[in-house]
């Protein structure tokens, strides 16, 4: 019978504990895991945030810079021929709109993300929660990796970042290159507009020191003049169509006449705009000359130039 009335008291206290007069409860503190349990808890934890996640197209708006200059059509049509034939094998990167609801914005991956669109199907993302900063410099990192941007693309995504108000250290980081690079890159974008660099492109041929020998001839030019040059089937040939258009002119040195041993004058020869000009003072060799040509030139490669 005591032990009754002992048990009865104890689940009295316990009642009376949690009711009204009871010191509050302290905040619950969570608890620390070690070893295997530990271990296998942070793994969980870490795939939770790498899971890639499957969200509809036309849910993704785009965001971060520019890093592009030319529209890749026909990379956009081989993308969606091989992901009909093989699904999307490489997740892109997005984050969830800071500016609208249940949207996200694309990191990295714009041309996957294209080609998906026109195709309707859902992306294969990673969902990251970023802000402005972050996406850029991660967006940064990626275009580092690529192989297949321009010196121009990359010095453009530099300038871009410049213009952000990020720091040097900052865009060095997310271009993995060294200050020295990054300041070439932003010599060439300093000297030429930024409406030169749309209006050619990409120009994958064209490196660092290409550009900046285009930007000394710009200089003298006006800018109007300088963009309706750019005129090409792709990026590479109108930055060769700009860059020989500017071409500083060579003077013209005095023709040199050509005589018959009895002196009698054959023809005039000259360079006008460093190409070779011959002006012949007896037309009847002229036609000849101009029907021997090939033959003559085949007789010259054979002597080996000489």
């Amino acid at each position: 019978m005591g032990a009754l009335m002992a048990r009865k008291n104890l689940l009295e206290g316990l009642m009376k504990a949690g009711g009204e007069d009871a010191p509050p409860l302290a905040p619950a503190q969570p608890r620390r895991q070690s070893g295997a349990i530990g271990a296998v808890s942070q793994s969980l934890a870490d795939l939770r945030t790498r899971a890639i996640a499957e969200v509809p197209a036309d849910m993704i708006d785009d965001a971060g810079l520019k890093d592009r200059l030319d529209e890749d059509e026909a990379g956009i049509a081989e993308l969606m021929e091989s992901l009909r034939e093989y699904g999307q094998q490489v997740p892109v990167m997005l984050r969830h709109s800071p500016n609208v609801e249940g949207r996200y914005e694309i990191v990295y991956g714009r041309r996957r993300v294209a080609a998906m669109k026109r195709l309707g199907v859902p992306v294969r993302a990673m969902v990251r929660d970023l802000d402005d900063r972050s996406l850029v410099v991660a967006q940064g990192q990626e275009n580092a990796a690529r192989k297949d941007l321009s010196f121009i693309e990359k010095a453009n995504f530099a300038r871009q970042m410049v213009e952000g108000g990020f720091d040097r250290k900052v865009i060095c980081d997310a271009l993995h290159v060294d200050k020295t690079v990054v300041s070439r890159m932003l010599a060439v974008t300093k000297e030429v507009p930024e409406p030169v660099i749309l209006s050619i492109g990409a120009a994958p041929s064209a490196g660092r020191d290409r550009w900046l020998a285009l930007a000394r001839r710009i200089a003298a030019h006006p800018l109007d003049k300088v963009i309706s040059l750019a005129v090409g089937d792709d990026s590479d040939a109108r930055f060769q169509a700009v860059f020989d258009a500017l071409a500083p002119q060579k003077a013209n040195r005095p023709a040199e006449t050509i005589t018959r041993e009895d002196g009698t004058a054959l023809a005039d020869a000259a360079r006008r705009g460093g190409k070779p000009v011959m002006t012949f003072h007896d037309d009847r060799f002229a036609d000849w000359l101009r029907r021997n040509m090939a033959r003559l030139h085949e007789e010259f490669s054979r002597n080996g130039g000489q």
